[in-house]
């Protein structure tokens, strides 16, 4: 693995743990019995961006880091990864 594809590895990775960790105790304008006028009720009662972002960084950082390891290590090789899609594929 070079610079840019553990660039790009952990771009990838952050992204989608923000996507799974936005969810997760979500609370709405309605569920709270507060509803700015002009916002849908379904928009997030309090700004926690700041603190989901952190949480997606470090899930993000420490699953990149085993990742690096096992593909800086020779675990795995792109030549095992070609013969697991041609045998999944049948």
């Amino acid at each position: 693995m070079n610079l840019t594809g553990g660039i790009i590895l952990y771009a990838v990775l952050w992204f989608l743990a923000l996507f799974v960790i936005l969810p997760i105790g979500h609370r709405s304008q309605a569920d709270a019995g507060e509803i700015v006028p002009g916002t849908p009720a379904g928009a997030p009662a309090e700004n926690r961006l700041k603190r989901q972002a952190l949480i997606a960084t470090i899930v993000a950082t420490v699953i990149w880091a085993v990742l690096a390891w096992l593909i800086l290590g020779g675990m795995f090789t792109r030549d095992d990864l070609n013969t697991l899609y041609y045998w999944l594929r049948g």
